[in-house]
């Protein structure tokens, strides 16, 4: 290692030291004088704290969450690599809420295509463990986009707000793969595959799907396909038939989705904060939001830090191709994300 990479590396752990110090001098001031300080121990996960947007009043509370991004669990941010959703940070959003007696409602702004069958599901069994054992209400903003997925998870909700433009519905189930046989055979590519079953390398890349594997996969979509169907019934108190009007697939505008029953009323999100104040006298409520880290100099600095001896351009391209390639899956998804 060269002399300027250890000057550099010297200098980064100094104001790496440093940064951590001044933001828990900041963060401990903050919480003294501002009354904040048990925020920073709020409920059961103890690296989140959180920002107050609006409001004074800490004895009532309103939670302000954002799902924007697909909803996949593709790890969670760092000091050297933030991603765009952070599924398990959300999950431990929802938990701090259920222990939390002091908040007493969650507007829950999403902007997102949808994700995995798996993930939407863990976040709506959550959101209605919440409704079912702390009683407070849930109101929905959708922002440019809530389809799938994103749908999915907006339906407990005791109220949806939704823009005009705003891109929704597509409800139900779907799952793909890729086949690449001809392509390799013209290139003179063979695969040799050794298998325990005859179906043991269903959605095989170099073979054709078989009428029976068709029908045993179909059989799937249509299973989860139902349940999606079941938790847009209860939710928004349809009929079976009302809701699959509308389950095929089809995106809706937000005007549209409220013809449908889809949404409640259209407006934006300080419509659903005014309104979830004005309905559950919530008017002096503190609203916040979680955080992940103290920003500032740490933000910076591990910014900084990421740039000098994270990985290159390219090599996170390449981590990204190795990566990324997962079985096919059902996926609560609206379009190419």
């Amino acid at each position: 290692m060269n002399v300027k990479r250890w000057v550099a590396l010297i200098v980064a752990g100094v104001l790496l030291l440093f940064s951590l110090g001044i933001n828990t001098i900041f963060a401990l001031f903050k919480a003294d004088f501002l009354g904040n300080f048990d925020s920073l121990m709020a409920g059961n996960n103890l690296d989140v704290y959180e920002n107050v947007i609006e409001g004074d009043n800490y004895d009532k509370r309103i939670a302000y969450l954002k799902v924007d991004g697909t909803i996949q669990d593709i790890g969670s941010s760092s000091l050297w690599q933030p991603v765009a959703y952070d599924h398990q940070f959300f999950l431990d959003q929802l938990d701090n809420i259920l222990y939390d007696d002091t908040i007493q409602g969650i507007v829950l702004s999403v902007n997102s295509p949808g994700g995995g069958v798996k993930e939407s599901a863990e976040i709506y069994k959550k959101l209605l463990k919440i409704k079912e054992e702390r009683q407070i209400p849930i109101y929905v903003s959708m922002d440019s986009m809530a389809a799938s997925g994103g749908y999915y998870i907006s339906a407990p909700a005791d109220k949806i707000f939704a823009h005009r433009d705003t891109i929704t519905g597509s409800i139900g189930v779907i799952m793909q793969s890729i086949n690449y046989q001809a392509l390799a055979e013209k290139v003179g590519v063979k695969f040799e595959t050794f298998k325990s079953g005859e179906h043991k390398d269903m959605l095989s890349p170099m073979r054709d799907v078989t009428p029976e594997e068709r029908a045993m996969m179909q059989d799937m979509i249509n299973e989860t396909y139902e349940e999606f169907v079941d938790i847009v019934e209860q939710g928004r108190n349809m009929s079976e038939a009302d809701v699959k009007k509308v389950a095929d697939g089809r995106i809706l505008g937000g005007t549209k989705a409220l013809e449908a029953g889809l949404v409640d009323e259209i407006g934006d999100e300080e419509a659903a904060i005014a309104a979830l104040r004005a309905d559950f006298g919530l008017e002096d409520a503190a609203l916040f939001e979680y955080a992940y880290d103290m920003g500032g100099w740490q933000s910076y600095v591990g910014m900084k830090i990421g740039s000098m001896f994270g990985p290159s351009a390219e090599e996170k391209m390449l981590m990204k191709i190795m990566t990324d390639y997962n079985a096919p899956k059902m996926m609560y998804l609206y379009g190419e994300y």
